[in-house]
């Protein structure tokens, strides 16, 4: 499966922050991948395994935010 993500990309988890927002910003990609809430800016390091099973679609991609 080839990555349809990047850097600083915003994409919506399966399941919902308890925030109340379902976006998330990629920070940091490597073996682990960082995300940030752009509801309340909490950072979540997750295993790329595990994000890839729990990310729904992206939203946004980095080059659309110029």
């Amino acid at each position: 499966m080839e990555k349809s993500y990047e850097l600083h990309d915003i994409v919506e988890m399966k399941k919902q922050h308890p925030c109340g927002t379902n976006s998330w910003e990629i920070i940091r990609m490597g073996a682990d991948i960082r995300i940030k809430c752009q509801g309340c800016g909490q950072l979540i390091l997750m295993p790329r395994r595990e994000f890839e099973r729990k990310m729904k679609k992206v939203l946004h991609k980095a080059a659309d935010k110029d």
